[in-house]
């Protein structure tokens, strides 16, 4: 690789768990900060195309073995950071925006729709990657038009009829990744929203475990039921394995209380599927991705 080419930044062996909202997660070989679009697909042109690949955001649903990522990662937060109106009900946002931020952007240009954004603790591109959602909504009914990259470096822009979209699911052309979006909302009353904005906020502060580190909700809903209501119900709340937790105040959210490892973490979550596939009869499914060791 021809570094001097590339105006981004290259790090060795850095600690994931200083970029995962858990705070677990042992280093990645290669860490690259692009400075923009172009300067990553020069990036992508240049990476041997067998090296494994791992794209952060800002790590909310993402376990990381300890042992790390022997592969490259790319970060996304904060250096695709372009976001603009583009027309008068659209909104254009690269990848490594925050949601929250994008929720916000619209509100104060009177665009309505996206407020429950505000509470998904990701970025646009992983929220693009899952079909992010919560209080009702989810982002794929806003989306217009996408823009991806591939491991050649080259960039595609495709339509919503290109992806297969569900629960927590999005399937597309394979060796894409997302790299900006276009959102069509409603022109409405931007201060109504940002105080639909706050009800939800706090209505997230009084039933979730805000403030300690967690990659929000584990597993994704059973169909017509709640992971919460099953883990609950199975008598796991507080249940711990080293220095992970069963939240107290939301079962389907596992807390890091100081020390824990993604050994601990990964453990706590086969014992939660166990248990509530023996109680239940309900075999619960990881919302989180889990990368090196258990997971790729």
């Amino acid at each position: 690789m021809n570094e001097k080419e590339l105006r981004g930044e290259l790090r060795e062996n850095e600690p994931l768990a200083r970029h995962t909202s858990w705070r677990v997660g042992g280093p990645a070989r290669r860490f690259y900060r692009p400075a923009d679009i172009e300067d990553l697909a020069e990036f992508l042109r240049q990476l041997d195309h067998g090296e494994p690949l791992l794209w952060l955001g800002l790590g909310s649903n993402l376990l990381v073995d300890d042992a790390g990522f022997v592969g490259t990662v790319i970060q996304t937060l904060g250096v695709l950071k372009g976001l603009e109106v583009a027309g008068e009900r659209g909104l254009y946002s690269e990848a490594g925006v925050a949601s929250a931020q994008v929720a916000r952007f619209a509100t104060r240009h009177d665009l309505v729709g996206i407020e429950f954004l505000a509470g998904i603790p990701g970025t646009i591109g992983g929220a693009l990657a899952m079909n992010a959602g919560a209080w009702g909504g989810e982002i794929w009914p806003s989306v217009a038009w996408v823009r991806t990259i591939d491991r050649q470096g080259q960039i595609r822009t495709r339509g919503p009829e290109d992806f297969v979209v569900g629960y927590r699911d999005v399937q597309g052309p394979p060796g894409e990744w997302f790299i900006a979006c276009e959102l069509h909302l409603a022109p409405g009353d931007g201060a109504a929203a940002q105080a639909r904005i706050a009800e939800l906020l706090a209505a997230r502060a009084r039933s979730q475990p805000i403030g300690l580190p967690s990659c929000g909700s584990v597993f994704r809903n059973p169909v017509g039921d709640h992971a919460a209501r099953l883990i609950e119900g199975a008598g796991l709340k507080g249940r711990r394995i080293g220095g992970a937790e069963v939240s107290a105040k939301h079962a389907n959210f596992i807390i890091n209380t100081g020390g824990a490892s993604a050994r601990d973490i990964w453990a706590l979550m086969r014992l939660v599927q166990a248990e509530v596939e023996r109680t239940a009869g309900v075999r619960l499914v990881p919302e989180v991705r889990q990368v090196g060791g258990n997971g790729e």
